[in-house]
């Protein structure tokens, strides 16, 4: 008997934490440079100068480039069949959680995240702890598309198990023992 001819995996959606988490560095960045303009060339030892522009750079990694860095480190992937998490530079973790897996959404808004028309999305699969999509755009949009993906990938195994798992057992078990 031949298997069905499966529709291969579409990328839904491709999103990553809100442009807004790169405000305060943008505008250490256009601070830095501004006090930089002002005070190169302010001191008449040569050394001084450069200490300026040394302090700068610095203060360019550490306040601008790390955290854009760590932006662009971190999307979320949801295809026709998974939600991938990717996170990391130096060390990339991978995270899949397959939809015909079955699992719970809510979506989470701060007062902030409200006004952004962005939240965090938590499905919970039933791990130890629940997978976070941190402060992503449209957060009801994405929670409506993760629904209608589930939906549409339920298959007879992950029917069988949610019913199985959704009726509590009628078996009595001694302390300890199943």
């Amino acid at each position: 008997m031949s298997e069905p001819a499966q529709t291969p995996e579409a990328v839904v959606v491709r999103v990553r934490p809100h442009g807004r988490a790169m405000f305060w560095p943008s505008l250490a960045l256009i601070a830095v440079a501004g006090a930089t303009g002002y005070f190169y060339g302010w001191f008449d030892e040569q050394w001084q100068n450069l200490a300026v522009l040394g302090a700068a750079a610095l203060a360019v990694l550490l306040l601008w480039l790390l955290p854009l860095l760590g932006w662009l480190g971190r999307n979320y992937t949801i295809t026709t069949r998974r939600v991938i998490l990717r996170s990391g530079f130096f060390v990339r973790v991978r995270q899949e959680l397959l939809h015909s897996r079955g699992y719970d959404v809510t979506v989470r808004k701060t007062a902030l995240q409200s006004m952004f028309r962005s939240g965090d999305v938590q499905i919970n699969a039933g791990l130890d702890h629940p997978i976070v999509l941190r402060d992503v755009s449209s957060a009801d949009l994405v929670l409506a598309v993760l629904h209608d993906l589930m939906e549409t990938s339920q298959n007879s195994v992950s029917v069988q198990r949610q019913q199985t798992e959704a009726h509590a057992s009628d078996e009595t078990t001694a302390w300890g023992v199943r």
